[in-house]
């Protein structure tokens, strides 16, 4: 749901760029009166100068931001990762922590088997058990 506003936000934002460019951001052609001999160059840099400030400040708040937010998100969970706690691994694996590590986790996946892998690789820790079907 946020990627979807995420994207309309960005092409609103992009098309509001354009027009930006568009109107107040290119130089006055050479043959028309509103660039002076002497002021014409540095007037049409401040209109470009405040959109490319613009510009940068909308990818901070669009993209670095979240991304930050996120990084620290899945850092609290890997330092959280305790024994017992149920999780899903990036490859989709569904396991029980047996033991944590500085670096990796043993998981007890539901056939019995153990598996290390990387800490880094839990990406959810399961809140509620699942109910079995049978």
């Amino acid at each position: 749901m946020t990627g979807k506003i995420t994207k309309r936000l960005g092409l609103g934002l992009g098309s509001l760029m354009v027009g930006l460019v568009a109107s107040g951001c290119l130089p006055a052609p050479a043959g028309s009166g509103e660039a002076a001999a002497d002021g014409g160059l540095t007037s049409s840099i401040w209109p470009m100068l405040i959109f490319i400030v613009l510009l940068f400040a909308m990818m901070y708040f669009l993209m670095i931001r979240p991304q930050r937010r996120r990084q620290k998100e899945h850092q609290e969970l890997m330092s959280e990762l305790r024994r017992g706690d149920r999780v899903v691994t990036a490859g989709g694996i569904y396991g029980e922590i047996e033991s944590v590590r500085d670096d990796s986790v043993v998981l007890k996946v539901e056939s019995g088997a153990t598996l290390r892998i990387a800490k880094s690789s839990v990406i959810i820790k399961q809140q509620e058990p699942e109910a079995t079907v049978g």
